[in-house]
């Protein structure tokens, strides 16, 4: 369900990027009190058309009774039309409708040591994390590597050093950048799996961190991963978000399987379920939003995740998936927006 929120603050980050801050009134506090890591679907009408789009929150997520600070961080994407529009036109006072806060990319405060590798705004979630981290928790350290292409466009300068200053024992910083020289610190270039697999163990005991945290373009999450692995670390501390995919052909998450005609996908959504005849060409979401214009749903693209529901019962061959963690997958749970059927009977549950 999306709420209106007032637009409380805008702060320009970089040339190309923005920290919008939205009000939320007292009496929905406690639905939008958010976990470290998680994100906003917002939605606004634009020329007639509703636009979705998902946008991380980069606040410390607050103890109750403390009001929410939902503070999230939009970075300008080519052709996007909401990053544009809140670049260019969104103004302090303007409402802007938004879901509770959702995902499962999160950190919940406890002792441990835990790491962090992020490229472009894959900080904003990120910084929430390792804000919270480090607030309430007095036995837990943090590391953050950080990719950008420069200075002047890297997000959060100013909340970053923060941290260093408040927690200098206990909140490491490196950053690299990609196009861009700098004194001290690593020499410029990207963060790919060959220097990654060299800077990691000189700067971590890598088997004991608690949990890695990789957010971030396709490309570094997926050298992140790999490197990781490659130096024994277990699948289950190692946790990613995909930022942003380039368009163009993707790699699928299963066999290619031609959908049969005349399938019929049974849906439950708030509690009430449908039954509806999937036409040719289109996804399961789709078929949903055909007479439930309340599905979930942001990116469409296989990235947020805010399409994930349990299939029941029945097959579906997912074109592509960014968002869920191959836990996830093997229990069963698939994306709407990706998901076309291979069985003439298909059975989603979108509310567990």
């Amino acid at each position: 369900m999306f709420h209106p929120l007032r637009v409380s603050g805008i702060e320009r980050l970089t040339d190309d990027s923005v920290a919008v801050t939205l009000a939320v009134p007292p009496d929905l506090h406690d639905t939008f009190r958010h976990r470290p890591g998680q994100h906003l679907n917002v939605r606004y009408t634009m020329d007639g058309e509703e636009v979705r789009r998902s946008y991380s929150i980069c606040a410390p997520a607050p103890d109750s009774p403390a009001a929410p600070a939902l503070r999230v961080g939009i970075r300008l994407v080519d052709g996007g039309a909401f990053s544009t529009y809140a670049l260019k036109e969104l103004l302090v006072g303007d409402t802007v409708e938004a879901m509770p806060p959702m995902g499962r990319f999160v950190l919940e405060p406890h002792p441990g040591r835990f790491a962090a590798i992020v490229g472009g705004s894959g900080i904003t979630p990120v910084l929430s994390m390792a804000a919270t981290l480090l607030a309430r928790e007095p036995d837990a350290t943090f590391c953050l590597i950080r990719s950008d292409r420069t200075a002047a466009s890297t997000m959060f300068l100013d909340e970053v050093a923060d941290l260093k200053d408040r927690y200098p024992d206990r909140f490491q910083l490196v950053t690299a950048l990609s196009r861009e020289e700098r004194q001290a610190g690593l020499p410029s270039g990207r963060l790919d799996g060959e220097r990654l697999a060299g800077l990691l163990p000189a700067l971590l005991p890598v088997a004991g961190i608690d949990g890695w945290y990789l957010c971030g373009p396709l490309g570094l999450v997926r050298a992140a991963e790999g490197t990781l692995r490659e130096l024994g670390v277990d699948r289950s501390r190692v946790h990613q978000e995909i930022f942003h995919v380039e368009d163009g052909p993707a790699a699928p998450a299963g066999p290619r399987i031609e959908a049969p005609a005349g399938s019929t996908l049974t849906a439950t959504l708030g509690g009430r379920s449908g039954s509806w005849p999937v036409a040719e060409g289109e996804s399961l979401l789709e078929t949903v939003l055909r007479s439930r214009s309340d599905a979930p749903y942001a990116c469409k693209g296989g990235v947020c995740g805010t399409c994930r529901a349990f299939l029941v019962s029945g097959e579906v061959r997912m074109d592509r998936n960014y968002a869920l963690e191959p836990e996830e997958t093997e229990a069963g749970y698939v994306l709407a927006c990706q998901s076309r059927p291979v069985t003439e009977e298909v059975e989603l549950d979108f509310d567990r």
